[in-house]
């Protein structure tokens, strides 16, 4: 079976992969929701949906370094990146030990693409089909809802020491348009330092991601002062940067959180 991954690279597979190594916590999540978790081998230590995953499939590092010997150790038929996620230095060193498929995901296309692939690379059609309906639901059914709430300004904080947030050219910054709101730094591009010396007055929430940095209430009064009229929340960072099997789920929180958090103002 000829095939090409997200980055148009060609990939050759003799037979229907069984031995699996996924190094994206999102991509192990939708593997398993694909039927697929028997086959799974290898994760990273922050592949932590579903929450027993660990109890079976070894863990090989994290997402920017692995241990390539426990990799090589678990003879995996292929190995799934992302561009993002992983590194090209881990890619290279990953190809000499099995088939390595790269995503590329920027928008909900994107992971409707990838879910469409990945039940043909690993016979899984049906599986994939169905999600595919359920996602594509759920966005429809939100952006039909979203009309209706009005658009405000954001930042979206992903880190402290140095503070850094989600600015263009990321699936957050993607996510955040389909809220109606408008990113302060979408100018600015993929995850920048912010000037903390800086005040930005037009900013009407700042939004603090429960991760990669799991920011705390006391995070709010450190940022209250560079944003003064912004109400500071603190969001489940799974729903807006997770892509795959997550959507189904964060299309309902969205909904749910501007009906209760945001219209409590």
């Amino acid at each position: 079976m000829q095939i090409k991954d997200q980055l148009q690279r060609p990939i050759h597979l003799n037979n229907t992969p069984e031995r699996i190594v996924c190094l994206v916590p999102s991509i192990t999540e939708l593997i398993c929701d694909l039927g697929l978790e028997s086959s799974l081998v290898g994760v990273t230590k922050f592949c932590v949906h579903p929450r027993h995953i660990f109890t079976n499939v070894a863990v090989v590092g994290g997402t920017k370094q692995v241990h390539y010997d426990k990799i090589r150790d678990l003879s995996p038929d292929i190995i799934l990146c992302n561009k993002e996620e992983n590194t090209l230095e881990m890619i290279r060193e990953l190809e000499a030990i099995a088939t390595v498929h790269i995503s590329d995901i920027n928008t909900v296309e994107d992971c409707l693409e990838l879910i469409d692939m990945y039940g043909v690379v690993f016979n899984c059609s049906r599986e994939a089909i169905s999600l595919i309906s359920k996602i594509t639901r759920a966005k429809t059914d939100f952006e039909d809802f979203i009309k209706t709430q009005p658009n405000r300004e954001v930042a979206y904080f992903i880190w402290k020491d140095p503070w850094m947030v989600a600015a263009n050219d990321t699936f957050v910054n993607y996510m955040l348009s389909l809220n109606n709101f408008k990113n302060t730094f979408q100018k600015a591009s993929r995850y920048p330092e912010i000037a903390m010396e800086k005040v930005y007055p037009t900013v009407e929430l700042v939004l603090l991601s429960s991760e990669p940095y799991p920011f705390k209430n006391e995070h709010k009064t450190v940022l209250q002062p560079q944003f003064p009229n912004a109400k500071i929340l603190l969001v489940d960072g799974e729903m807006f940067s997770w892509y795959g099997s997550r959507l189904v789920l964060a299309f309902d929180y969205f909904k749910t959180w501007h009906c209760t958090v945001l219209t409590s103002e």
